[in-house]
């Protein structure tokens, strides 16, 4: 079904594997292929595009994006810190779409005072601005801007248009403003993973079947970590571009760092649809690739999986999981108690099955035309019920919404009893139907992590979310919601066509590209404000650990909770207040005592004051300690900081304010044992916090303070690792390395954050 392989690969032709083994030269040599590892590396249609994108070298790359997105939950900050960094225009087509916040039913009127910033700042900047329920932003992306040989950049981690064409990356928003500032997107150049599809999927698999089988298998040896994922083979033709679409969003969720297929008629199709058939071009592999691993999977193996909470790598096929479900269920039970999670997953097995109590098919994952399609062809002519069983779908954009209308698919899901939607990302993440305690909700979305189906465990509220397949989701909700596999029914599936109306994008989106209006005035709503001042990093640097997790992975979510949140972050100091409240609810209560302390400390060292508190008197003590080796010590070149802990921090989500409330409130540092995913390093450096790895955890505990002499200096000099001391009854030593930074990501530590690098 899916094979990894532990070598790279030379793919000759678009179709025969040759594993790079110690026989790979004579049997290239044996098809007349004469080229070096390095040259054919150049075939890979990544290498093409990130080529003509790259104004760096072959090995450290310096990428401009053809256009921008974000939605409104993150365009604020990054119009905030671009405007602080001195942009007067937006230099790229840059798309604000309003499909997280877009309900506008908490906190008052700031939801929708954002939406009218935005507006205003598309007219003043020059940029795309698409109203509320009109589209999710994927959709409208995929729709009216990808393109092949394209790239785009966006501050939503699910960015990824691989399908069109289009290498798409998800990014905090501070990589969004360097670019909105003419600066480049840089790192080292990307190993790009093949991923070879052959065969064809059977009746009742779909989209998210094949994702979930992927993300199973790659995820946690991380096979694709930082990496590209180029799909070829012959597999590709025999799928709809819709189809597609489905697999590639959810690559996000191996953690790899892009996606891009190869292309053919049906893209062409695709795009000529939507009026834009001058946006393809034929990408494919040349005559010799070289892959630095390969995928191999054959489709017609592909079963229906489900990922259980709270992870889309918690992957099983829906038979195995019927066969074992109280081993399985147990396991997950037992696997969440180590952060504190009393689950009762058990309880839903009763009665010969697996009993959900809610199902959503929504966004830019299962709210695609063909997967809606094909579950009203399961659910047609049946009913489910009054219970408590409920299903709602959230068609993608309103010109998918507008043909399920036309083609009479919307009165077969009312008939059946299912609610439908408008198009908005809450199911993805916390915002929207929302189960009641303890129940299980079987999605079609991105992510199933704790906080995105609105658990709050400190208020003793858990719900769960099982990551399945539109088909499989159908299947069971005719069964009451009892987890059916979708190939166990026999179900008619249709065939379908889609007609695009481009008109409802006309008739309401706002497209200022090219055409600033700079006379036009922001419009700030009363939440709206600017980023407070960030200290710079001074010569010596002193960090308390204020949270000390010791979970596996943890996920932005958890670093700054979604649903409720959302709402608040124009306002970075009220959003801080909820930082890590759901993972650690005395981490904002410690990291301002750090702060407070910070200013006493500064003026008891230079005024000579005694300290007031037990507290401030040992943090006291312990500076004389250090004092006696570094006596160059003074309040001039000293700051003082908070920090966390945490194993694996950053996955899932790419928003910035993982990073930026914990800077907001003092942080200045983050040791990890590893990153689980660029995108998350990058919004830390971005805010002046350090990345700091180190290898052993037992050195540091929580509320411990950890002292760095020369930091300044060393950052500069570019020193592989750096000494600290964990201040006690003796200073211990302990080793650090910041990885590898580029001179300019040098310059933002040191000067503090991206908006102090831009003032200097």
């Amino acid at each position: 079904m899916l094979e990894l392989y532990k070598n790279g690969v030379y793919l000759i032709d678009g179709k025969e594997i040759i594993s790079d083994d110690a026989d790979a030269s004579v049997k290239l040599k044996q098809r007349g292929v004469n080229t070096s590892k390095e040259d054919a590396r150049k075939g890979t249609i990544s290498y093409g595009i990130l080529t003509s994108h790259n104004s760096g070298d072959e090995r450290n790359l310096s990428l401009k994006f053809d256009s921008l997105t974000s939605h409104d939950i993150t365009y604020v900050g990054i119009i905030q810190t671009a405007r602080a960094s001195g942009m007067v225009k937006f230099p790229v087509p840059y798309v604000l779409t309003n499909c997280h916040n877009s309900l506008c039913a908490v906190g008052g009127t700031i939801n929708q005072d954002d939406h009218v910033f935005a507006l205003s700042a598309a007219r003043k900047y020059g940029g795309v601005y698409v109203p509320p329920h009109l589209a999710v932003i994927h959709s409208y992306n995929r729709e009216m801007m990808a393109g092949c040989g394209k790239m785009i950049l966006g501050s939503d981690s699910h960015t990824r248009y691989g399908a069109l064409g289009t290498m798409a990356v998800g990014e905090g928003g501070g990589e969004l403003a360097k670019q909105l500032v003419g600066r480049t997107y840089d790192m080292p150049s990307p190993p790009v993973i093949g991923v070879y599809l052959e065969g064809e999927v059977n009746k009742g698999v779909g989209p998210q079947d094949v994702a979930l089988t992927i993300i199973g298998a790659v995820f946690k040896n991380g096979y694709v970590k930082n990496k590209v994922m180029e799909f070829i083979g012959d597999g590709i033709e025999k799928m709809s571009v819709d189809f597609r679409n489905g697999i590639d969003v959810m690559t996000t969720e191996t953690a790899c760092w892009s996606s891009i297929w190869r292309t053919d008629n049906n893209v062409k199709e695709y795009l000529k649809e939507r009026g834009r058939e001058g946006d393809f071009k034929e990408l494919k592999p040349a005559k010799a690739a070289y892959y630095d691993g390969f995928i191999k999977i054959d489709l017609s193996k592909i079963k229906p999986c489900i990922a259980l909470p709270f992870h889309p790598s918690n992957v099983f096929t829906i038979k195995e999981l019927q066969k074992n479900a109280k081993d399985i269920l147990a396991k997950t039970e037992e696997e969440n108690k180590s952060s504190g999670l009393n689950l009762k997953l058990g309880l839903k097995y009763h009665d010969g099955g697996i009993w959900a109590q809610q199902a959503i098919i929504a966004g830019c994952s299962g709210g695609i035309f063909s997967n809606i399609m094909a579950a009203a062809d399961i659910l047609k002519g049946s009913f489910l019920g009054n219970g408590n069983f409920t299903m709602s779908v959230y068609p993608e954009s309103q010109p998918t919404y507008l043909e399920l209308v036309k083609n009479g698919t919307v009165e077969t899901l009312m008939k059946a009893g299912v609610l439908v939607r408008e198009a908005f990302c809450g199911p993805c993440f916390g915002a929207g139907d929302t189960p009641a305690n303890n129940e299980l909700s079987i999605r079609h979305v991105t992510r199933n992590f704790m906080n995105r189906e609105g658990s709050k465990p400190n208020d003793g509220q858990i719900a769960c979310v099982a990551l399945m397949d539109a088909r499989s989701i159908a299947a069971s909700a005719i069964n009451g919601g009892k987890i059916t596999d979708a190939t166990e029914i026999n179900t008619k599936y249709g065939k379908y066509k889609f007609f695009f109306d481009k008109s409802i994008y006309e008739k309401r989106v706002f497209n200022g590209t090219g055409k600033p209006q700079t006379e036009t005035e922001l419009i700030f709503g009363p939440n709206i404000k600017d980023w407070p001042k960030m200290p710079a990093l001074q010569e010596n640097l002193l960090v308390r650990i204020v949270s000390f997790i010791t979970d596996p992975v943890t996920t932005t979510d958890e670093l700054i909770p979604s649903g409720e949140t959302s709402s608040y972050r124009s306002n970075p100091l009220k959003l801080a207040e909820f930082t890590l409240s759901r993972k650690d609810p005395d981490y904002v209560k410690r990291a301002k005592e750090i702060a407070v302390q910070s200013d006493f400390i500064k003026k008891a060292i230079s005024e000579k004051i005694e300290a007031e508190t037990e507290e401030a008197k040992d943090l006291l003590s312990k500076l004389q300690t250090i004092k006696l080796n570094f006596p160059v010590i003074d309040v001039n070149n000293l700051l003082i900081g908070s920090a966390i802990f945490a194993r694996k921090p950053g996955d899932g989500s790419a928003r910035e304010q993982a990073a930026s409330c914990q800077r907001v409130l003092g942080g200045s540092v983050n040791f990890a044992l590893e990153y689980a995913t660029k995108r998350y390093r990058s919004n830390l450096i971005n805010w002046g916090i350090l990345p700091f790895l180190i290898t052993d955890e037992k050195a540091l505990s929580l509320n411990c303070f950890v002292f760095f002499p020369g930091i300044k200096t060393a950052i500069q000099e570019k020193k592989e690792s750096i000494i600290g001391y964990v201040l006690g009854e003796t200073n211990t030593e302990i080793k650090v390395t910041l990885g590898d930074l580029t001179d300019a990501e040098r310059r933002i530590l040191i000067d503090g954050c991206l908006i102090n690098y831009y003032a200097k």
